[in-house]
């Protein structure tokens, strides 16, 4: 895989209506299109987001990451990140968009924590 491209891997989460995206290499104007139209797509009702592999995001990653948490806000759905490089976390500290956002340090966390959220809002 080049140096310049993202790869996105997507499973089913071990919890009901949870999905996972992998991503792995930069998310920037340049490798974002396929990023956007997936979580454009996606219906679950929790996301996680694995940055794990994601070495730097620029402002227009940024935005995109942005974009779904509004767009699944929205709705009533959730999101959480994974795995988020402190180089990456930089970029959303220095915008102040961290508070907007779920951060966790693995993905059975984040699955935890979103069905902790909607467990929340049912009861």
């Amino acid at each position: 895989m080049p140096a310049d491209q993202l790869q996105i891997r997507t499973s089913l989460g071990t919890r009901d209506g949870q999905k996972i995206v992998r991503l792995s290499g930069p998310l920037t104007i340049a490798t974002l299109f396929g990023f956007q139209e997936l979580v454009r797509s996606d219906k679950s009702t929790g996301l996680i987001l694995d940055f794990s592999e994601v070495p730097y995001v620029d402002s227009a990653g940024l935005g995109s990451v942005l974009g779904a948490y509004v767009s699944r806000q929205k709705d009533g759905r959730k999101l959480a990140l994974v795995g988020v490089s402190e180089r990456v976390m930089n970029v959303f500290k220095l915008t102040r968009v961290d508070q907007f956002f779920s951060f966790h340090p693995s993905i059975p966390a984040a699955e935890q924590a979103l069905e902790d959220s909607s467990q929340a809002v049912e009861g």
